[in-house]
């Protein structure tokens, strides 16, 4: 048994990009679930339902949810309340690991953490888990917080601490947009073809919201 978590910013990438289409095959295609959190639903489906400008991205969301593409938590047979417990615990220590001038920094949302709650509900049930997400700082939080403060620290002009590394790199595995998109490209799942499609399509996702570098663009175009 398998579970891909997607964290909001990486369906947000998709809707934007007029990609979310790619997650149906994948399912297919994929031995076992694709799923959200309650946290995750409400930032992708339940607040932008009363956005004009996200009403659609939210209903084409809300869409794959109804047609079981993608499935809420609770399906894997995980409680809300365990995720908002590991969802607050996760909280806890995400914004008091790095501290600007003696006071804490607030790095993460609720719904970043409820991604690493659920991924660690599963992992006791021996699901092996990938989350899907966009966003720098939490994954770095996991596996590098020392570059992560140095990228912070450059990026403000002001000396960032890492008070604590509250997370092992074995602990969590994650994986962008941009790698979706690639390997929905390689299994012919996307609509369109040529070879600029693939080049077009990996930097689409970095301009929307992920976290990937130009030269981890160019390796991916090589393989």
């Amino acid at each position: 048994m398998k579970a891909l978590i997607f964290d909001s910013g990486a369906l947000i990438n998709l809707s934007m990009n007029g990609l979310l289409y790619i997650l149906e095959p994948l399912k297919k295609n994929f031995p076992g679930k694709f799923l959200i959190t309650k946290q995750v639903k409400y930032e992708v489906v339940d607040r932008p339902l009363g956005i004009q400008k996200f009403e659609l991205g939210a209903l084409m969301v809300r869409n794959l949810i109804d047609s079981g593409v993608i499935e809420m938590s609770s399906s894997s047979g995980i409680s809300d309340e365990t995720i908002e417990i590991g969802t607050k615990e996760f909280m806890q220590k995400a914004n008091h690991s790095l501290s600007y001038k003696g006071n804490w920094m607030q790095v993460v949302s609720d719904a970043e953490m409820s991604c690493l709650a659920l991924s660690r509900e599963l992992g006791k049930k021996d699901v092996e888990c990938m989350i899907a997400i966009d966003e720098r700082t939490t994954r770095m939080l996991c596996e590098d917080p020392k570059k992560l403060t140095d990228i912070m620290s450059n990026k403000m002009h002001q000396k960032i601490k890492l008070a604590a590394r509250n997370y092992s790199p074995k602990d969590f595995k994650f994986i962008r947009s941009t790698e979706l998109v690639y390997v929905a490209f390689k299994k012919g799942y996307v609509n369109i073809k040529g070879k600029e499609a693939l080049e077009a399509l990996l930097y689409a996702t970095k301009f929307h919201g992920s976290s990937v570098s130009f030269e981890e663009i160019e390796q991916l175009k090589k393989l």
